[in-house]
C-alpha cells in the first residue's frame, strides 16, 4: 500500500485511535493536526515509524506547503473539527469556518491532490431531537445547534462536490463516542470521562436532569475500525447511498450512523461507571436540566452493516474498564 492516507485530527482522541487502525492494517499514514486540542503524546507509538509522518498545520489555511512531498494519498480521514456544541453557540462564525468552510476546501484539495475517497466525521448532532429512536439515516436532520448544522451543511457540500470531481464521499454520523485519551478535563469532554474521571477519584457523579435521559455510546476502538473499514471497503459508492433505507425517494446526501444501536439512560451509565472503578458507595447528585439537550438518542445501525460490514463489538463495561484503565495512568 504506496498510497498515504491523509489523517487531518490525527493527534486528537478520535484520530489516534484512527492512526493506530491504518497502520494495523498497513497503511501510510500523515497526520495533519495544529494541536490545539490534539496531543503529540497520543503519537508516541509512531515515533520511529517511517510510515507515519507527522505535520503540524490548520486545516482552516492551505494545506499544500504543509503536505508537500508526502502524497500520493489515497484517501483523506477530516476528523479536525470544533467539536463542542456550547462553544459552537458562543462562537457560530468560528465553527461555521473550521466545520463547512474547511471541510470544503480540503475537499476541493484532496480531488487536486488525486485522492479518490474522502471520509467526513460528521454527527449525530444532525438530527436534533429525533422523532423515532432508534433514529434512521433517513429522518429528517434537525439541528439544535451551529455545531449539527454545519456538520449537516458539510455533508450536503460534500455529496454535491465530490462526485463532479471524482472523490467518493463517506459521511459517519458519529455517536457519543468515549475511551482512552479523552481528555477529562476538558470542560466539553464526553460524560463518559467525566464520570470516570470522579468515580476514580470517590466522588458523587453529577447527573444533569433525572437522568432518564439517553444516549447511544460507542467505543473508539470501534468508530476507528468503522473508519477504516470506510477507507477501504468498495461497497460504499458514495455519499448519497445509504443501503438500507426504504423511504421510497431519491437518496439525499446522508451519513451512515456509526453506534451501537442500544440505549442507555444517563443514571444508568453513572452506575456502571462506578462499577468499572470500584466506586459504587459514592453516590449520585442531581442538578438541573441543561437548556437544548435532548431526551432520547440512539443509533438505527443496518445501513453502515450493509455499506461497510460494521457492527460495534466493545461492550459497554468492557470499554469502561479499558477507559478507566488508562486514565489510572494519567495520574
Amino acid at each position: 500500500m504506496n498510497d498515504a492516507v491523509l489523517v487531518t485530527g490525527g493527534a486528537g482522541f478520535i484520530g489516534s485511535h484512527t492512526v493506530a487502525a491504518l497502520r494495523a492494517a498497513g497503511r501510510r499514514v500523515v497526520v495533519l493536526d495544529d494541536f490545539s486540542t490534539g496531543r503529540r503524546e497520543n503519537l508516541s507509538e509512531w515515533a520511529g515509524d517511517p510510515q507515519v509522518a507527522v505535520v503540524e498545520g490548520d486545516v482552516r489555511g492551505a494545506v499544500e506547503p504543509a503536505l508537500a512531498g508526502l502524497g500520493p494519498f489515497a484517501a483523506v480521514v477530516h476528523l479536525a473539527a470544533q467539536t463542542s456544541v456550547v462553544r459552537s453557540l458562543a462562537a457560530p462564525i468560528d465553527d461555521l469556518d473550521v466545520n463547512l468552510r474547511a471541510t470544503t476546501r480540503l475537499l476541493l484539495w484532496a480531488a487536486a491532490a488525486g485522492a479518490r475517497r474522502f471520509v467526513f466525521a460528521s454527527s449525530a448532532a444532525v438530527y436534533g431531537e429525533p422523532r423515532r429512536v432508534p433514529v434512521a439515516e433517513s429522518e429528517p436532520t434537525a439541528p439544535l445547534s451551529p455545531y449539527g448544522a454545519a456538520k449537516r451543511a458539510a455533508e450536503l457540500y460534500l455529496g454535491c462536490l465530490g462526485p463532479l470531481h471524482g472523490v467518493q464521499t463517506v459521511c459517519l454520523r458519529l455517536f457519543n463516542v468515549y475511551g482512552p485519551r479523552q481528555d477529562p478535563a476538558s470542560p466539553y469532554s464526553g460524560v463518559v470521562a467525566t464520570f470516570l474521571a470522579r468515580a476514580r477519584r470517590g466522588e458523587p457523579l453529577t447527573i444533569f436532569g433525572d437522568g432518564s435521559q439517553t444516549r447511544d455510546l460507542i467505543y473508539v476502538g470501534d468508530v476507528a475500525r468503522a473508519i477504516h473499514l470506510a477507507v477501504e471497503t468498495d461497497l460504499v459508492s458514495r455519499t448519497g447511498d445509504v443501503p438500507g433505507d426504504m423511504s421510497g425517494g431519491p437518496p439525499e446526501p446522508a451519513g451512515l450512523n456509526i453506534g451501537t444501536g442500544r440505549e442507555l439512560a444517563i443514571v444508568d451509565l453513572a452506575a456502571a461507571a462506578q462499577r468499572a472503578c470500584g466506586a459504587e458507595g459514592a453516590g449520585v447528585r442531581f442538578a438541573p436540566a441543561r437548556a437544548g439537550e435532548i431526551a432520547r438518542s440512539a443509533a438505527l445501525t443496518q445501513a453502515a452493516a450493509a455499506s461497510l460490514g460494521f457492527r460495534a463489538e466493545v461492550e459497554l463495561d468492557e470499554g469502561l474498564r479499558r477507559t478507566a484503565a488508562w486514565l489510572a495512568t494519567q495520574g
